[in-house]
């Protein structure tokens, strides 16, 4: 296992699942060594920002050589937990939840979708994912009778501050949070906010730009 002497900077953990991934791409396409200038091609960055990004958690690069792909991927994996396994729940069955439920790449990467909940009683009984919906007012029972690290809330903006509040309440410390308002919780609690609509528009506006330049 790797140690880290030092802290990442938020602003590079934010560009660490992009490494993540094309390093994943480039094993299975039987890489196992890199320079920082071909790395840098392929993800749209510079050699000296990979070299700056990867220099911050260790020297990993070697003259000459480039970057071992596996001892690189398994530093980055480290680094951003995903050397653990963790436990979530979706709350709000609907369209997203079923979308994200059904994302098999958490699954692989070690995060378990083991419970799922909602308040319609057409949706509460049906299957996402792997798991049966229950009721809400399952949840604390649930909870209380498995170890849960992580709810992805799904739920519309009304009821996203009280849900949030009631799952952090119950012990639960990491919420990736798909509706659309910022959460007012402890300072303990990780959130995580995942905007779709904010991203829609930012596309939207760059796409403007494009083709109606002034």
């Amino acid at each position: 296992m790797h140690r880290f002497s030092k802290k990442v900077s938020m602003t590079v953990v934010k560009r660490l699942p992009k490494y993540y991934q094309y390093l994943t791409d480039l094993l299975l396409n039987d890489i196992e060594k890199i320079s920082s200038r071909e790395l840098a091609s392929l993800m749209g960055l510079t050699a000296s920002q990979i070299r700056q990004d990867l220099n911050s958690f260790g020297g990993y690069g070697q003259q000459g050589y480039g970057y071992n792909v596996l001892e690189l991927r398994e530093a980055i994996k480290e680094i951003l937990g995903l050397d653990s396994d963790y436990t979530c729940i979706i709350i709000g069955s609907g369209n997203m939840g079923h979308a994200i439920a059904n994302y098999e790449r958490f699954k692989r990467e070690g995060v378990m979708l083991i419970g799922a909940f909602d308040v319609d009683p057409l949706r509460v009984g049906t299957v996402v994912g792997n798991v049966v919906v229950k009721h809400m007012d399952e949840l604390e029972d649930f909870v209380k009778n498995n170890e849960i690290d992580i709810c992805i809330l799904c739920v519309p903006r009304g009821v996203g501050q009280q849900v949030a509040t009631t799952v952090t309440n119950l012990g639960i410390k990491g919420i990736l949070n798909f509706s659309p308002l910022d959460l007012d919780l402890p300072d303990d609690v990780v959130v995580e906010n995942v905007n779709i609509t904010d991203s829609l528009f930012t596309l939207t506006y760059l796409l403007k730009e494009v083709t109606d330049p002034e």
